[in-house]
């Protein structure tokens, strides 16, 4: 509710913006030919990923994770960052945080391990782990499309050093922080015993064409969206596709809420409103602020000032912010490091922390947003600067 109505109000400034000649015509459709597409993508893969998991294929996960742990709560933790990582990565960081996160605190449950660990690793990750691909994050999107709509693998041949750094730096903390947990030992059992916590048999009972076919439709998705085909194609021809089969199979489950309405109209009103202030002289207020060059001290400057802003503000308008003083690719890859791996700090840095502890409290894990602020003072920094350190060493 709260993100719809913020999204009412900066569509209805936008709005204003354009009837006023603020934002004149032509430069909005320009905005519309930009945003669409990548408004498509969002709705399309948020359908996909809301049947996948009313097929059960993330609770088909569920079920195998703790027994592919082999009773190590270290190699457990592996599977968790691993599979956060390629959710991450091929779905986005809000999937990681609306899907993954119940089924890694219903696993470590399971093996009598604190959730706490599993939860923290899910949430940065999914911040994080952001910066390969165009699809991994909203921001990435915009950025190639500013980069003149090359190709995921090229995107990713920019991304891959920096994104590496940024996984890693995050599991380094948890591995440290945590390492007394995570050298714990717990019950392996077997997968045909074990059952989602909180079902019944009935409930439990699983579609096997449904699971099975989501499953081959969201393993033919996920090279399909880095092969170079404008990424909402696609993902919508899985989301019909998908459609189709629950219309025959579960036709309950096909309802107007699979489409995220909030972040729709919170997205539309955000490029809106931010459109009209470019218009406005925020460039060259931000220039003055993050400066400009790219030589190593200026490239430091500007995802700096990209991960405070994402975290006084948010990540999506921080980069929308930035990017117009990011007149450079080295400029642009350290405002996406700043907005994707910064945001770590305060709850509303990202839709994705948001979520993510939405989810937590339905699920009665109690962390406090004074302590997760307190970890995101260290991790922050730490990651955004050794992952721009490495982008500067691989581009030099």
């Amino acid at each position: 509710m709260v993100l719809s109505l913020i999204g009412a109000g900066l569509l209805l400034l936008g709005t204003v913006a354009a009837a006023t000649g603020l934002l004149p015509l032509p430069e909005l459709l320009v905005l519309v030919d930009r945003v669409a597409p990548i408004l498509a993508f969002v709705v399309a893969m948020t359908v996909v990923t809301e049947l996948c998991s009313e097929a059960g294929v993330f609770r088909w996960i569920a079920r195998r994770l703790r027994h592919w742990g082999g009773g190590r709560a270290w190699l457990l933790w592996l599977w968790v960052a691993g599979i956060a990582i390629v959710t991450t990565v091929f779905l986005s960081l809000d999937t990681t945080a609306v899907l993954l996160t119940p089924v890694v605190v219903v696993v470590a449950r399971q093996a009598g391990l604190p959730p706490l660990p599993f939860a923290l690793t899910t949430v940065w990750l999914a911040n994080t782990g952001s910066l390969l691909l165009p699809i991994s994050n909203l921001t990435n999107l915009l950025a190639q499309n500013r980069l003149g709509g090359i190709s995921p693998i090229a995107f990713a041949g920019l991304t891959a050093a920096p994104a590496l750094v940024a996984v890693i730096v995050p599991m380094a903390m948890v591995a440290l922080i945590f390492r007394k947990d995570l050298s714990k030992r717990y019950a392996s059992v077997p997968v045909q015993r074990m059952r989602v916590a909180g079902t019944s048999g009935a409930e439990a009972s699983v579609d096997r064409v449904l699971l099975g076919t989501s499953a081959l439709v969201l393993a033919a998705l996920l090279p399909a969206l880095v092969v170079g085909l404008p990424v909402w194609l696609p993902s919508s021809i899985a989301a019909l596709v998908l459609a189709v089969v629950f219309v025959v199979r579960r036709r309950s489950v096909l309802r107007i809420t699979l489409i995220p309405w909030s972040l729709l109209l919170f997205s539309a009103g955000l490029f809106l409103a931010m459109e009209a202030l470019q218009n406005l002289g925020l460039p060259v207020l931000l220039t003055a602020l993050a400066g400009a060059g790219n030589a190593p001290g200026d490239l430091f400057r500007l995802a700096g000032t990209s991960l405070v802003g994402s975290n006084l503000v948010n990540n999506l308008p921080a980069y929308l912010a930035l990017e117009p003083v990011a007149d450079s690719t080295p400029r642009l890859l350290a405002v996406l490091i700043g907005a994707n791996a910064g945001p770590l700090i305060t709850p509303w840095a990202s839709l994705a922390t948001l979520l993510w502890h939405s989810r937590l409290e339905k699920m009665n894990v109690l962390i406090t947003w004074r302590g997760y602020a307190l970890f995101g003072l260290v991790l922050a920094p730490v990651t955004v600067g050794l992952s721009v350190l490495t982008m500067i060493l691989v581009t030099a």
